[in-house]
């Protein structure tokens, strides 16, 4: 395996809290002391990677992705979304299991693992399904999962409602130190709705979804994790009454970390006054004073990952009416930009950031030796340029789906490279 040295940049490393300037060593996939001996010569089989003016950060990881393969093809692939991922400087992507068969099984789990290693791109760690066929009914065989390679359990676009059968997942889980990353909802009271229940809904015509379905889902969820003294995993946190449970329950000692998505933090539900589909996802883009809410949660340690949910659909199916269309963006490549616009604005630093797409989704999912650039750890790397603009184009997109809400935006901050387990796969 290459032999890299990662020369002069300014490397964040959460886990030793250190912003250096300095140079990282690779050597069989592994970060390691660098070497005495004369580093500086290429023919001496160590390739220089200059990173002058770049930010060093462990490697991105996307705990939420869809990636539709198998079955929904026409939206994603995995080399699709491996692709927009590399793009985006994300080294890791978990994806969900609501695929076609769903992922409730070994044999799928493998599938998904097995085709990652053909693809040979980044690291693919698949998310097995709570229940069978996503259904709420029978406990998927959470033993095969974790065996074959799942790392957390979710039914996420399908919360469960049976408080009972999710207090049985959650302990049955805890046995395989395996997460349950909760799409935490009630159901029925969010019914048919379409977008956040309020002006917006009212004045475009639509049924509105209640932001209490999201608070009193998260609340039971959690309610049943401290009950059980168990760990739970609150998924795509858009309200500030959730921010507000779930910061209470942290304060309370319960075992619960949460993810928001980067559209909960930039957008609110003004962005559907034009009826506009691309901007339609469940949760769905609230009020802006539960925007606002959602970047203090980040400020203040409430919030401990972004997540993507990113959601490939197809162009037929989101030019549909507002009504009809399905809920979900695409958010691979706009991650980190969007949450680079927090750095500028002086909301955090870049170590936060840095907790929060690599430290912090690495520790929640038990990925070994992942989420730092300390001596020992796997050399998963994203070089980013904090100051390097740039257009969001629809002809830019890597995915197969071209359904985002920040086509056409300007950007401030870019990934320039990625390192994957000592190998470098791009330099833009």
């Amino acid at each position: 395996m290459d032999k890299i040295l990662i020369k002069n940049g300014v490397v964040v490393d959460p886990l030793t809290k250190t912003e250096i300037k300095r140079n990282i060593y690779i050597e069989n996939g592994i970060i390691k002391d660098e070497p005495s001996r004369k580093l500086k010569d290429p023919a001496g089989g160590v390739k220089i990677v200059p990173a002058d003016n770049l930010i060093v950060f462990p490697g991105l990881i996307d705990m939420h992705v869809h990636l539709r393969e198998p079955g929904y093809e026409y939206k994603e692939t995995i080399k699709s979304g491996m692709e927009a991922a590399i793009a985006g400087g994300f080294t890791s992507i978990c994806c969900m299991p609501n695929t076609n068969p769903v992922n409730d099984s070994k044999e799928i789990t493998r599938f998904l693992i097995d085709k990652a290693k053909t693809l040979d791109l980044i690291n693919l760690f698949p998310i097995g399904a709570i229940s069978k066929g996503l259904k709420g009914g029978s406990l998927a065989d959470i033993g095969e999962l974790k065996e074959s390679g799942a790392v957390a359990l979710s039914d996420d676009g399908n919360p469960v409602e049976d408080s009972a059968f999710m207090g049985r997942a959650l302990l049955y889980a805890d046995t395989f130190n395996l997460p349950v990353i909760s799409h935490s909802e009630d159901i029925k009271l969010r019914g048919k709705g379409v977008i956040n229940e309020g002006v917006m809904s009212e004045r475009l015509g639509v049924i509105g979804i209640p932001s209490a379905a999201e608070d009193i889902g998260t609340a039971r969820d959690i309610m049943l994790a401290g009950y059980y003294g168990v760990k739970i995993h609150i998924a795509h946190v858009s309200t500030i009454g959730s921010a507000d449970i779930i910061r209470r329950a942290k304060k309370a000692g319960i075992k619960v970390t949460c993810e928001t998505c980067p559209h909960y933090f930039s957008l609110s539900e003004a962005s559907l006054l034009d009826y506009n589909t691309n901007a339609k996802m469940n949760p769905p883009l609230r009020a802006e004073r539960d925007r606002k809410a959602i970047v203090e949660a980040i400020k203040d340690g409430t919030i401990d990952v972004i997540a993507t949910d990113h959601a490939p659909h197809s162009r037929d199916e989101k030019e549909d009416t507002l009504d009809a269309a399905p809920f979900g963006i695409i958010g691979l490549q706009t991650s980190l930009p969007l949450i680079l616009r927090l750095f500028y604005d002086k909301k955090i630093s870049l170590m936060r950031i840095a907790g929060l797409m690599s430290l912090n989704p690495a520790n929640i999912l038990n990925l070994d030796r992942r989420g730092s650039l300390k001596n020992g750890y796997i050399a998963d790397i994203t070089l980013v340029d904090i100051n390097k603009e740039w257009q969001f184009t629809e002809s830019g997109i890597k995915s197969i789906s071209k359904n985002s809400p920040f086509i056409g935006e300007k950007f401030k901050g870019k990934a320039s490279a990625v390192i994957v387990g000592g190998k470098l796969l791009t330099e833009n």
